[in-house]
């Protein structure tokens, strides 16, 4: 059996384990990538790849935020084919209650240095044709963009590699310990730390860690240019992402580079299976409808279910876990891991080094979970 001795692993090559693995080599420390099916899977392959500044709490914003402008950085050193792509997002009000929401979110935006620009039903229509009328306005976020995550995941393992990392793929880990990781086929990888970056099956790999599976499903279109301009959602898209019970959908279209419209959305809890829920999706696909009627005259060519790792605050876990000494995580991302990672990378090894962080870290240390469960 081998015996290897890094500073660090990194548990996962998905978005976030691929940037906390090239932020860690980077930073100078000997590292370690266990990835056990291939790089840029899990819910870096099923997710809608968009990159998004999200206002629904402080710390939220913070953090998405900080993570578009690493982004945005990083656009310019991306492969092609990673179709990185700024389209700004349109947040869509549906009535007059929702608009005044719109106004709110708007105004929360600016005060914060973030672009924002309210639109009225006629602007709307100008820049969306194919939305229904009657829509009340909506808010753009100019800055917002879409990219092809796991083109970008590979990237940065690729990175990480000519920067002298390890990458052990094919290996599952089966433990995690205060000194290094165990493989499947025996051996064990010596490490100061390691990080669990492992998506929704984080838990397996660290008793005690609450981190839930949320199933969703996505439709891509045939080619369609022209046909969409921006990211749109509903308003009710940030309830949705944030209700902890009840299975839900809300209309999310993406265009891609390809001219292709990828939609969404939908949310499952204690969804194991990884088939497609036909009713969910007839229902994801009907509020899609209500706002873009044109979509159903549109072919799709693929229907597809992910899990995204969700935590019970539904806010990332980036951090020391408290019960386990030199063990990390970075997990519970939900809908925000693609967003959220390159940030993640960065706050993760600012902890490692003892650096000054960019954002305040506390809101998403794991030890707020174990101090929640010590008050229960």
């Amino acid at each position: 059996m081998s015996s290897d001795v890094f500073d660090v692993v990194v548990v996962g090559a998905g978005i976030v384990g691929s940037a906390c693995a090239v932020e860690c080599v980077s930073a100078g420390l000997r590292t370690a990538i266990i990835e056990a099916c291939e790089i840029g899977g899990g819910a870096t392959a099923t997710g809608m790849g968009h990159v998004v500044v999200m206002d629904d709490s402080e710390p939220q914003l913070a953090l998405t935020r900080y993570s578009r402008s690493l982004w945005d950085e990083l656009a310019e050193n991306l492969p092609q084919n990673a179709g990185f792509t700024s389209y700004g997002t349109i947040w869509i009000a549906a009535d007059e209650i929702e608009m005044s929401e719109v106004c709110r979110k708007a105004a929360y935006c600016r005060e914060r240095g973030i672009g924002a620009s309210l639109l009225n039903p006629q602007e709307l229509a100008c820049l969306e044709p194919n939305l229904r009328p009657g829509l009340a306005g909506a808010l753009l976020i100019p800055g917002d963009s879409v990219v092809y995550a796991p083109v970008v995941a590979r990237y940065l393992i690729e990175q990480a590699q000519a920067k002298g990392a390890a990458l052990f793929l094919g290996r599952r880990a089966v433990e995690l310990n205060g000194r290094g990781a165990r493989l499947s086929d025996g051996s064990f990888l010596h490490a100061g730390v390691v990080i669990n970056a492992a998506g929704s099956w984080a838990p397996l790999l660290t008793a005690g860690l609450e981190v839930r599976k949320r199933k969703g499903h996505l439709v891509i279109t045939d080619r369609y240019p022209g046909f969409l301009n921006h990211q749109l959602l509903e308003l009710g898209y940030l309830k949705s992402a944030h209700s902890t019970q009840a299975d839900s959908v809300t209309f999310n279209v993406q265009p891609r580079p390809t001219g292709q419209l990828l939609i969404g959305s939908s949310r499952q809890y204690d969804a194991e299976d990884t088939g497609v829920d036909y009713p969910i999706l007839c229902r994801m696909l009907a509020r899609a409808r209500e706002y873009m009627p044109a979509l159903a005259d549109l072919s799709t060519t693929r229907v597809w279910t992910g899990f995204r790792a969700a935590a019970l605050d539904m806010q990332p876990l980036m951090g020391p876990w408290p019960e386990l000494e030199n063990l990390y995580l970075a997990t519970g991302h939900e809908g925000l891991g693609i967003t959220t990672s390159l940030g993640t990378a960065k706050l993760l090894v600012d902890q490692l080094l003892r650096r000054t962080p960019q954002i305040p870290i506390e809101p998403y240390l794991p030890s707020r979970i174990t101090k929640a469960k010590a008050h229960v």
